[in-house]
């Protein structure tokens, strides 16, 4: 699987969310687009990944 550009693998039954705890990302504060569509937030605990996906995690930055 490929996740912001860099080759990353895929653990069985991994799902965005477990991808993104392993990765330390808050999901409340990252947008993520898996094969060129946006997976919205209430799937990320269902959305199952696999080795052929193209994942972007996007964080979300405040500021003024």
């Amino acid at each position: 699987m490929k996740v912001n550009g860099e080759i990353c693998t895929c653990e069985a039954e991994m799902t965005v969310q477990s991808l993104l705890e392993k990765r330390g990302h808050d999901p409340q504060r990252v947008a993520v687009e898996k094969n060129g569509q946006i997976v919205p937030r209430a799937r990320f605990a269902e959305e199952m990944l696999h080795e052929d996906d193209v994942i972007e995690i996007v964080q979300f930055v405040g500021g003024g």
